[in-house]
């Protein structure tokens, strides 16, 4: 587990456990934390499969979307990396940082900070530049993006909602 300087908030990053999909499902079962992921909560099988798959990711690559535990240690969400999972649209090819946290955790820094560190995890596994897709009426992953340092490079339009994405990339300096 990893933890930020004092000047930021205090939250770790770990490779999610079995009992993190119903801790994400929980979070995540929130129609404004989905506003912009079609509007509610997956089923809690499709957080199982994705917790599986990070670990799988973890365990391949040296990076995946991370649970990210806030401050009193409970389960804010997750922020991490993995590679684009479309294959038909968008920044194929790409490695993909993304976060997405529980209402509760919302306007607390965790999720640039999370995401920092994220950073710092994709530099180590020699990843050499990010993007990050966000719709574009999510003003405060947008926000997030751009502490980072991040630089919107292009839109496109998700297939089937017809969505416009924002993407933003970053290259990542070496170590």
């Amino acid at each position: 587990m990893s933890t930020l300087p004092s000047t930021a908030p205090s939250v770790q990053l770990r490779v999610p456990t079995d009992e993190d999909a119903l801790s994400w499902h929980r979070a995540f079962d929130d129609p404004e934390v989905m506003e912009f992921f079609g509007g509610r909560s997956a089923e809690l099988s499709l957080y199982e499969e994705w917790t599986a798959r990070q670990r799988l990711h973890d365990a391949e690559l040296g990076y995946c979307l991370w649970t990210v535990l806030g401050e009193d240690g409970e389960v804010a969400g997750f922020t991490g990396a993995q590679p684009w999972p479309q294959t038909a649209y968008g920044p194929v090819g790409e490695t993909e940082i993304g976060w997405r946290l529980a209402r509760t955790a919302w306007g607390r820094g965790y999720a640039t900070a999370a995401a920092r560190l994220t950073l710092e995890r994709l530099r180590a596994a020699g990843v050499e530049r990010v993007v990050a897709t966000i719709d574009a009426r999510n003003e405060r992953s947008i926000a997030v993006a751009r502490r980072l340092g991040m630089e919107r490079a292009e839109s496109f339009d998700a297939p089937g909602t017809r969505q416009r994405v924002d993407c933003f990339r970053m290259v990542l300096p070496a170590l």
